[in-house]
């Protein structure tokens, strides 16, 4: 199959060509949604090294259960699945932190993202950092449901998808995880630098509530599977 064909075809079709024996087309599937996959690793396990692995299972995980996918959802969202089952699986291995509920609506976006000069990039490494070191202290799920809702900004419903659990129990993860995040970023709220919240929000683009980070740049070595949560 040729460059034009494979750039042409859905997901869909190339996952169905990869079960039948392409060699190319599922290279293809990992070319479009590989650093999307790779955001949310990272930022729900919050160490590189941890997120390359888990990505990597994941694509085992995906290349040898093709022949399963019966496209009642997307394509994309059966591979977020399957990352974000790896994530979790990898993040259960350490001690999870107890949350307390608290009724909270604000958006983690809103309460990250201080009105600011793209011209301080320190300081945005310097948030990127302290976001990612908090959202370890979460349990796993609220940690991969508050990724997928407040950082790759995902609609609940989709969110609820693609961790296979009822959209309420993806509203619960976030308020509770939220809760648990406030004392420990109330800090950068925009109301602690003198800047106003009417600010927020403007100019912004779905899933980019931290800098976006590169990607591995090799997907060929991999190695395990990535469970089902």
């Amino acid at each position: 199959m040729d460059d034009a064909t494979i750039g042409g075809a859905s997901d869909g079709e190339l996952l169905a060509r990869h079960v039948d024996g392409d060699p190319d087309a599922f290279s293809e599937i990992v070319r479009r949604h590989r650093d999307r996959l790779w955001a949310v690793a990272l930022r729900t396990l919050g160490d590189r090294e941890e997120a390359a692995d888990a990505v990597q299972d994941a694509l085992v995980s995906a290349y040898r259960a093709a022949h399963t996918f019966r496209g009642q959802s997307a394509v994309t969202t059966w591979l977020h699945r399957i990352t974000v089952n790896a994530c979790l699986d990898r993040a259960r291995k350490a001690a999870s932190r107890r949350t307390s509920p608290v009724d909270d609506t604000e958006r983690l976006e809103q309460l990250l993202e201080p009105h600011e000069s793209a011209a301080a990039p320190a300081e945005r490494g310097d948030l990127h950092r302290e976001l990612l070191q908090a959202l370890r202290t979460l349990p796993p799920e609220q940690r991969a449901a508050l990724v997928l809702v407040d950082m790759q900004g995902y609609p609940v419903a989709e969110a609820a998808k693609v961790l296979d659990v009822p959209t309420g129990t993806v509203k619960s993860r976030c308020a509770r995880g939220r809760a648990r995040l406030l004392p420990l970023l109330s800090h950068l709220h925009p109301s602690g630098r003198g800047s106003s919240p009417s600010g927020m929000g403007r100019n912004r683009t779905q899933g980019t509530s931290v800098p976006p980070t590169a990607g591995p740049n090799d997907t060929d070595a991999v190695k395990g599977g990535g469970g089902r949560a």
